[in-house]
Parts: structure tokens; sequence; C-alpha cells
């Protein structure tokens, strides 16, 4: 029992660790590990318990609580924590001192992902390349008016990000601290967590509950129905999203120490010479990581 339980909060430190850089899924890792259709179900039995607590079903909430396999859930989800806590100082105090770089090695993982993504087509058609490239030109267009991170952001805020976010957990090949990057929440995130500001990682928890009660069983719903159709617009979404990583001028945009500035984090330029082989070398070797990644989650399926 104690073997399987330390297993299982390894799979969630591996799949936490994943979630906190943008650009690796955690819904690719559980593929990897092959836990990823009983976290789909586990989620959706989760979503149906509060559905009959919302509607004052006590026993039926009861009775759907108990089925729970609360011996996959809990070792997962506090491997997923302990990740995510142990890592956010890290990334938070480089993300500061070293922009270009964090945001080359994003970089690396965003555009890797997009080819593990693309191979997870099961079909590729026209109407796929279309919707991607409309979805790619609006994200880069809209992004163009985000200056960088979200600075103070209000309770509410936190809520929707955390309720955004938290369905990349069952998107194989989108992360959650991407969708965070995006909306320019990455920084201010990670900074809760480093704070300890248990305030505002109450809300992101709230924002994330709800987020996994509305849309776990109509995404799931999508997936089954429509799923190259979702991985095409996901695909867009990131490639548009790229521009939020392009490592120059300010990598991925910070708050300054002046809590009154916001560096921008979504310019364009073309580096200097000298600002070129640090990200560099940190998005290459960051690519071959997901594309390792990828590989192995591939021949660990074709075995199953």
């Amino acid at each position: 029992m104690i073997p399987k339980i330390l297993a299982q909060v390894a799979r969630g430190f591996v799949m936490g660790a994943a979630d906190v850089v943008p650009g690796v899924s955690g819904g690719t890792i559980a593929l990897v590990f092959g836990i990823y259709q009983k976290l789909i179900d586990s989620i959706r039995d989760g979503a149906r318990a509060l559905g009959t607590l919302a509607t004052g079903d006590i026993k039926g909430f009861r009775r759907r609580v108990v089925a729970l396999d609360f011996l996959f859930l809990i070792p997962l989800l506090f491997g997923i924590l302990v990740a995510v806590a142990s890592l956010a100082h890290l990334i938070e105090t480089q993300l500061h001192d070293n922009p270009e770089e964090m945001a080359g090695l994003f970089f690396g993982l965003v555009v890797a992902s997009v080819f593990v993504a693309w191979g997870m087509l099961r079909k590729r058609m026209f109407t796929h390349v279309l919707v991607m490239a409309v979805v790619a030109v609006v994200v880069c267009f809209l992004l163009g008016y985000q200056s960088g991170p979200v600075q103070d952001p209000s309770a509410l805020v936190f809520v929707g990000a955390g309720s955004l976010a938290i369905c990349a957990m069952i998107l194989p090949g989108i992360s959650g601290s991407f969708i965070l990057l995006m909306m320019g929440m990455y920084a201010p995130v990670l900074g809760a967590v480093d704070d300890r500001a248990f305030a505002d990682l109450i809300f992101v928890a709230i924002g994330a509950t709800i987020g996994l009660a509305l849309f776990s069983s109509v995404l799931g719903w999508i997936l089954e129905r429509a799923f190259d159709l979702v991985m095409a617009a996901l695909i867009g979404l990131m490639v548009g999203s790229l521009r939020v990583v392009w490592p120059w001028p300010n990598g991925v945009g910070v708050i300054s120490e002046d809590a009154t500035e916001v560096i921008d984090g979504t310019g364009l330029e073309w580096p200097e010479i000298d600002q070129i082989a640090g990200p560099l070398v940190l998005a290459i070797a960051a690519a071959a990581l997901v594309m390792a990644i990828a590989r192995i989650s591939e021949r660990f399926s074709a075995s199953h």
C-alpha cells in the first residue's frame, strides 16, 4: 500500500513540475504514466458529486463522494502541490533576474508542444489548418495589447485565472501555467505561492474548483466528439501566444522591484548577437525535453 501511495505522490510531483512551467502539459505527463483516463474519470466523478450537492441532494452527494478513489486522488494532488510550492520561488526569482533566458526556455517548451499537439491530430484536414491559423492570428493580435503581468490583481481575477488554468489539466498538449502566462497572471500566481499569500491562493483554488465542476464534463464531451477541432484550436492558441514568450526585449515581462512598474512582455525585437546564446541554448534543451516526453508517451501508449 505505502509503495503505491509513494509512487502516486511521485507521479503528482512530476505532473505539478510540468504544469509550473509554460509549455509542458500535466495532461501529457498523465498520458506518459498511464493514468490519464482514470484522472479524467475521477475529475468527472468529483464534478458530478458537486453537482448533486448543488441540487441539495445530500445523500446523493455522500454516495458519490464515498465512491471516489481517494487513494488515487489525494496522493496525486499532494505531489502536485509539493511540486508547485517547491519550484515557485526558483522560477519567480529567475523571471526577475534572467527574463530573456527564462523566456527562451518557455519558448522552446511551447514550440515543441505545438509539434506534439499536431501529432495528436487523428486526421489533418484543411478545416483544422484553417481553425489553427485563424486562432493563431487573432490571439497574436490581441496579445499585442497586453503590456505584461497583471499588477495587483483582484480576487475575482484570481478566481478567473484558476478556473481557466485548471482546464489545462484535462487537455494534453497545453499547460495551466501557459494559460496563466497568456493572461498575464503567471507572475502574480507564482508570487502568491512563493509569498504564501493564502488569501490569493484560496481564490485561485475556488476558481480551480469552479472550473473543474463546470468544464470537466463539457470538455470531455467536446473532446469525444470533436477532438481534432479542439486540438487545432489549441495549437493555434499556442502558436499565437508565442508572442508572449519571445525572449526579446523583456522576456515574458515582469513586475519590477518598483511596485508601480510593469515591464512589457509582448514587445518584439530582434536580438543583438551577444543576446542570442543563452535563450537559444535553453530553448533547444527545453524542446528536446518535451519531444523526449512525447516519445516516451507514444511508446507507453503503443505497449498498452
